[in-house]
């Protein structure tokens, strides 16, 4: 049997897709591969890497697999691209080598007979900072990070990161995490974005009951809830409390880390945020006397506000300590175009923050095309960018399509683009808005996030009501 790794199979794959169609994969292509290859879902991916899950699972991948199916020849998808690429690679090179010589085809055989193709292995990132996307550049937070990794050391401890969506939060604390494991600490991260509304979100035993499985599957240890699981006598609540520190925590010696993502989308269901975040505020106030609750420690990450009611003894969000990530200053935004290799003038950043502000997630999309066409007329992209042709189109669209389907919401946020100055609103829409990231706070007002979303969306609230008085 030939045996090659996932990046060897990614290189095969480049080098068929330059043959047929003259270019290279893109790093949301090599993405979405590996996430497949690790069976991972399209709304994992882009969690992870911070998209939107309609555009990678609509838009990018049936696009990828369709290109791959006409460079390989043969029907490739989600489920089998390493056995796809395994039968290119026998097919092409039977005729060259004998059957023996399979195990040694290698990206570094390929390159000998003179097809040019970079290495992909985490190695090269590190090493080559200059030549990946805005997927794997990251500016450092250098406090921030290090008053996260000094407080997840201490016995039962707790951290409450806020920022919108596409801050960075997540970015943030999956180095902190690295850094923690170096340690010798356990580690889960676990989106509640992964949690299914109409199951999970709506009955607080599926949901406990959900999250103690995928806590256990991220530790890699064997489901035990049956036998830890009493609804009928003991209650949801401490039957998931009975299992971490019966089974979870005591599984080894070393501290395990639990960082909890985007739990606002708890928000809209009372009937299981109450107890939720009532149970880990009680393992948080554990933590403080028993020796078995110390090596829990806590992280959780939401997008807005707590607007929610919780008992003040039974909320999380009133302890421990509060982070909130902010928008890029001026010098970090030129920090992130240097490792992009735009290192002509400041210029080119002054132009972009007054379009986006900050905001890392624009500024890494700006940069990453700027990077992948050099030759681009920078004038046209800014003029462009709050349309349909820009490069922000999918980000923009997926918002408008989001706002559409909220009457209310997209009403509240008329007001606020059309309001030359910051305007208030009731309380659960300026929340949500600003969740969303398109709005920010100004004391009890809002205003846009940017000058981008401001023009964007007044122009398409415009167009609207053109449509609607015909």
């Amino acid at each position: 049997m030939m045996a090659f790794n996932l990046e060897d199979a990614i290189a095969i794959a480049n080098q068929a897709v330059l043959k047929k169609f003259s270019r290279n994969l893109t790093d949301l292509e090599i993405i979405i591969i590996k996430g497949a290859c690790e069976r991972e879902e399209y709304d994992q991916i882009a969690a992870k890497h911070q998209y939107a899950t309609s555009y990678i699972s609509q838009d990018v991948a049936p696009k990828l697999w369709k290109m791959l199916t006409e460079a390989l020849g043969e029907k490739v998808k989600k489920s089998n691209f390493k056995e796809a690429i395994k039968r290119h690679l026998e097919t092409q090179f039977t005729h060259q080598y004998c059957l023996s010589s399979f195990e040694s085809i290698t990206v570094k055989n390929l390159k000998q007979k003179g097809r040019k193709k970079k290495s992909f292995s985490p190695t090269y990132f590190s090493q080559n900072k200059q030549d990946f996307s805005a997927t794997e550049l990251y500016v450092e937070r250098v406090a921030i990070e290090l008053r996260c990794y000094e407080t997840l050391l201490q016995p039962g401890s707790l951290i409450r990161v806020k920022a919108p969506k596409l801050m960075g939060k997540t970015s943030l604390m999956e180095r902190v995490l690295a850094q923690v494991r170096k340690e010798g600490y356990r580690t889960v991260s676990l989106s509640l974005e992964m949690a299914d509304r109409q199951t999970h979100l709506t009955n607080l035993n599926k949901f406990l009951r959900w999250f103690c499985l995928n806590l256990s599957h991220e530790l890699k240890l064997p489901n035990q809830l049956n036998e830890y699981w009493d609804e009928e006598g003991m209650g949801a609540k401490v039957s998931c409390t009975t299992y971490l520190e019966e089974y979870l925590l005591p599984a080894a010696d070393s501290p395990l880390v639990l960082y909890l993502d985007d739990v606002d989308l708890l928000f809209p269901f009372p009937e299981v945020y109450v107890d939720f975040f009532g149970l880990l505020r009680s393992w948080y106030e554990k933590g403080k006397s028993r020796q078995n609750w110390q090596k829990l420690r806590l992280a959780i990450a939401h997008s807005t506000d707590v607007y929610i009611r919780l008992h003040i003894k039974q909320s999380p969000f009133n302890v421990g300590l509060p982070l909130e990530l902010q928008e890029f200053t001026k010098e970090e935004g030129i920090i992130l175009a240097k490792q992009y290799g735009l290192t002509e003038d400041s210029s080119l950043v002054d132009s972009l923050m007054q379009l986006v502000g900050g905001h890392p997630y624009l500024l890494q999309q700006a940069f990453s095309y700027l990077k992948s066409s050099p030759n681009v007329n920078r004038e046209k992209l800014l003029k462009e960018a709050a349309t349909d042709a820009g490069i922000y189109n999918h980000h923009l669209r997926e918002y408008w399509l989001s706002l559409q389907e909220e009457p209310k919401l997209l009403s509240a946020f008329k007001t606020v683009i059309f309001s030359t100055t910051p305007v208030r609103l009731e309380n659960l829409s300026a929340y949500q808005l600003q969740s969303m990231g398109l709005v920010k706070l100004t004391g009890n007002e809002v205003e846009p996030r940017c000058q981008l979303y401001r023009s964007y969306f007044s122009d398409m609230i415009g167009n609207q009501g053109n449509e609607n008085s015909k």
